[in-house]
């Protein structure tokens, strides 16, 4: 039977990096659900010095992850012919909402989609 005797030098160990990889992983994810991504972003692309009574038809556009609606009724990419019944000048006010899962990406897609269709006084609101 052999002993271990206590005078034989042990090889020292070299430490361990894993719980330290542990440690920072756990903050980053602690960090990322604690952190608020955009959601007090406030966007209004009205002239500002206009007049603040709204006046006409509503035109609320409502922009969600699975499509568009205006005034509640669903459009696909005929929105500006929708708008259009509704609109005296291409300054009347059109009201954009984000909905539920809409991206940022989303709104900037419709925003241009307006622009191009030579709307110039967009709102979004939240």
């Amino acid at each position: 039977m052999s002993l271990l005797s206590l005078d034989t030098p042990r090889r020292s160990r070299r430490p361990s990096l894993t719980p330290m990889i542990d440690v920072v992983f756990l903050l980053l994810v602690f960090f990322m659900l604690a952190a608020r991504f955009g959601t007090d972003m406030t966007l209004s692309l009205a002239s500002g010095a206009g007049s603040s009574t709204y006046s006409g038809p509503p035109r609320l556009v409502t922009v969600a992850a699975d499509g568009l609606r205006l005034n509640g009724v669903p459009v696909a990419d005929e929105l500006p012919q929708a708008l259009a019944p509704l609109m005296q000048s291409p300054g009347d006010l059109v009201v954009l909402r984000p909905e539920g899962t809409a991206t940022v990406q989303d709104m900037v897609d419709v925003l241009d989609i307006l622009r191009r269709a030579g709307l110039t006084n967009l709102a979004v609101v939240d």
